[in-house]
C-alpha cells in the first residue's frame, strides 16, 4: 500500500511539472561539415520552445568538432531514420563555433509551430564586456504578410485619357 501511495505521489509531481512547463515542442539541430563528401551529421544542440509564446531554451549545446580545414558547416533539421533533412539546412563559416564568436541559433517556424528552418548567426565578443559565452536560441514565427491597398478603378475621360485631378486649393483660395 505504501509502495502505491509513493508511486502516486510521484506521479502527480510528474504531472504537474510537464504541466507548468511552458516549453511543449522540442528540436534537435544538426551540424554537418561541407568541406569533406563523407562529413558525418552530428546533434549540435537540443532546443525546446512554445510555439505560441515564441519562448525558447537550450537544453544542451555540444560544440562541434570540426577538421581544421573545415571552412563552412551545414545547419538545419535531420531525420535519421530517412537519412535525409527535414527542414530547410543553412549555410554558415566553420568560425562561427570557434573561440571569441558567440552563436545564435535562429529556428523559423511555420504557422502550426514547425521548425520550417535553422539558421545560424554569430557575433565576436570581448571577454572583458561579458563572461557568458553560451550560445542564444530565438524563434521567428511565420505570419500572414499585408495584404496591398488596392484603388479604385481608373477613371476615363471622354478623349480616352487618364482625367487628371483638380489640384487642391489652399485655405486662402477657398
Amino acid at each position: 500500500m505504501k509502495l502505491f501511495h509513493a508511486v502516486l505521489t510521484l506521479c502527480v509531481q510528474l504531472v504537474v511539472i510537464v504541466a507548468t512547463s511552458d516549453f511543449i515542442d522540442s528540436a534537435t539541430v544538426y551540424i554537418q561539415s561541407l568541406d569533406t563528401s563523407s562529413a558525418p551529421i552530428s546533434p549540435l544542440a537540443q532546443i525546446k520552445y512554445n510555439p505560441s509564446t515564441l519562448d525558447a531554451e537550450l537544453i544542451s549545446f555540444d560544440a562541434p568538432d570540426l577538421a581544421p580545414e573545415s571552412k563552412l558547416v551545414r545547419i538545419g533539421i535531420y531525420d535519421s531514420v530517412t537519412s535525409a533533412w527535414k527542414s530547410s539546412t543553412s549555410m554558415t563559416s566553420a568560425d562561427s563555433f570557434s573561440k571569441g564568436f558567440r552563436p545564435t541559433l535562429v529556428l523559423s517556424l511555420d504557422t502550426q509551430g514547425g521548425v520550417l528552418g535553422v539558421t545560424c548567426k554569430s557575433g565576436r565578443i570581448d571577454a572583458g564586456q561579458t563572461r557568458d559565452f553560451s550560445p542564444n536560441v530565438r524563434i521567428i514565427k511565420a505570419a500572414k504578410g499585408k495584404q496591398p491597398d488596392l484603388n479604385g478603378p481608373v477613371v476615363l475621360s471622354p478623349e480616352g485619357k487618364v482625367a487628371e485631378p483638380e489640384p487642391e486649393k489652399t485655405l486662402l483660395q477657398k
